[in-house]
């Protein structure tokens, strides 16, 4: 994989004007898209549009000219990235809330079954969350195995199955099919994390007969720091599920102001509080950048900048802990480093961003709207120089900061 190869690539590749669409700083490759993605250039107008227009001078008028129903728009919108019907996407909270809404409601539904099935190592968040809601609902209980022990922990007391579709570390990538199945022989739904696969993977939920998902904005989504995160619920279940965080924008008639509540139908019973308009401002014109984009050129491109920095990897001697099986991975790429937070913050000050993974991973972002090979191959570059070099044992790199 020579330089004029990656020129060569990067000239045929048809994703290549999409790249003009985002805000990318001079001189910086970003390779944590996988954390947040960066600012697409409409955004700053929509912005500016729903702050100076449609609050500035329509002020509340503008909740009945678009406001009102923006979580269930932006969710169609949302709908065609994961294989969802678009009355099975709905956008708002964060996907910590949303978590919590799906484990109560799915631990509620048969009092014959009461435990959380997950995978240990799971992104902390889920499982933090699967023990709240746990706490929520009496005689409930998180169950978390081994990886490969998921399966075997399925039984006729499992209430719901959840897993993150691609670990947030390895990247490794569950097989969606299989372990839905498994849990429908064992009786229980799934509750999909979808947030290191919504923009990265090809996802299809319906084709998957999958149940309940959800997943950040922020991300390969590119909705913004912070950004609305999405829930999924499959249409057969969406009546007999019901949100416990019953919020007056979940109500049937939320503006008739009773006392007692009434889920409304479909998917907006999932709302809860005053959705957070700016937010989905954003995303929603995050997620018109999708709408002419080829996804499974994305998929395929992700595929070969990952071999790029594999072979990168390989050369440097770097332990790579993601699968090289592109049906068993996401779309970035992790290696093993026994001073990994030293050397991406050195990495970064030579103009390449990734992330650290306690305790010991360096995790790079490979999104290809915006990535091409000659950037990979730079990274690479760079990469190796940091740790030929060893930069990285500057004092001020191994200063840990609030996020890595």
């Amino acid at each position: 994989m020579t330089a004029d190869d990656a020129r060569a690539l990067d000239a045929a590749d048809p994703l290549a004007a999409i790249r003009g669409l985002f805000t990318l700083p001079e001189g910086v490759i970003y390779l944590d898209g996988n954390s947040l993605g960066p600012l697409p250039r409409a955004v700053p107008a929509a912005l500016d549009d729903a702050v100076a227009r449609q609050w500035g001078e329509r002020l509340i008028r503008s909740w009945n000219e678009g406001w009102i129903d923006a979580p269930q728009r932006v969710g169609a919108k949302l709908a065609g990235l994961i294989g969802a019907r678009p009355d099975e996407v709905i956008v708002g909270d964060s996907t910590s809330a949303n978590l919590y809404k799906l484990l109560v409601a799915a631990l509620r539904l048969d009092p014959h079954r009461r435990t959380i099935v997950s995978e240990l190592g799971n992104f902390p968040t889920d499982l933090h969350i699967a023990e709240g809601a746990a706490q929520a609902v009496p005689g409930a209980r998180l169950h978390a195995v081994p990886r490969g022990e998921v399966e075997a922990a399925l039984s006729g007391d499992t209430a719901v199955l959840l897993l993150t579709h691609i670990h947030y570390k390895t990247a490794e990538r569950w097989d969606m099919d299989a372990l839905t199945a498994a849990a429908h022989a064992a009786g229980a739904p799934v509750l999909w994390d979808l947030s290191h696969s919504a923009g990265a993977v090809a996802i299809d939920l319906n084709g998957s007969d999958a149940d309940l998902a959800v997943g950040c904005g922020y991300k390969y989504l590119n909705g913004g720091p912070g950004a609305p995160a999405f829930l999924y619920v499959r249409q057969a279940h969406q009546e007999r599920l019901h949100n416990p965080l019953s919020g007056w924008m979940g109500h049937a008639e939320p503006f008739d102001f009773a006392d007692a509540y009434a889920p409304a139908p479909g998917m907006k019973r999932w709302l809860t509080g005053t959705p957070a308009i700016l937010g989905l401002a954003a995303l929603e014109t995050s997620l018109d950048l999708w709408a002419n984009v080829d996804r499974a050129q994305v998929w395929a491109k992700s595929a070969q900048l990952f071999d790029r920095l594999a072979a990168v990897g390989d050369v440097l001697k770097l332990t790579c802990v993601t699968p090289r099986d592109p049906a068993r991975r996401g779309s970035h790429i992790s290696f093993r480093h026994p001073h990994a937070y030293a050397v991406i913050q050195a990495l970064i000050a030579h103009g390449v961003i990734g992330d650290f993974r306690a305790p010991d991973i360096l995790r790079l972002g490979l999104t290809p709207l915006y990535l091409g090979h000659a950037d990979v191959d730079r990274a690479g570059e760079l990469l190796g120089e940091v740790l030929d070099s060893e930069p990285w044992r500057d004092p001020r790199y191994t200063q840990r900061q609030a996020v890595t």
